[in-house]
């Protein structure tokens, strides 16, 4: 969603979906452990709010009709949020997204 380096100066406030918060506990533990999972989510807590994603979002979501429902989610969790962009490295994936996708640099330069 937003950037979580802009949000830690203060300059933007940093968001993360609820579904991608355990998608980083899960990868870090499986490919680490707990331990390191578990400050990774703390440290997503500490500094970035969490969107909800609930029955609208995800009816939201399936009315986009994309092919990746993962991504439609993201995009209407960072709708419903107000969130102003979507930060990713697959901007294209993201074409038909009611809040505008950037990549990492095109946000970090705007």
């Amino acid at each position: 969603m937003i950037s979580a380096a802009l949000g830690l100066h203060g300059k933007e406030e940093g968001a993360i979906s609820a579904h991608a918060a355990t998608t980083v506990h899960y990868l870090v533990a499986r490919y680490a452990d707990r331990t390191p999972a578990d400050r990774a989510l703390n440290w997503l807590l500490q500094h970035l709010r969490v969107c909800a994603v609930g029955r609208a979002e995800l009816e939201r979501a399936r009315s986009f009709g994309w092919t990746d429902f993962e991504d439609a989610v993201v995009a209407a969790a960072a709708e419903h949020a107000g969130c102003a962009w979507i930060v990713t490295r697959n901007v294209k994936d993201f074409a038909g997204s009611p809040v505008p996708a950037l990549t990492p640099q095109e946000f970090l330069l705007r």
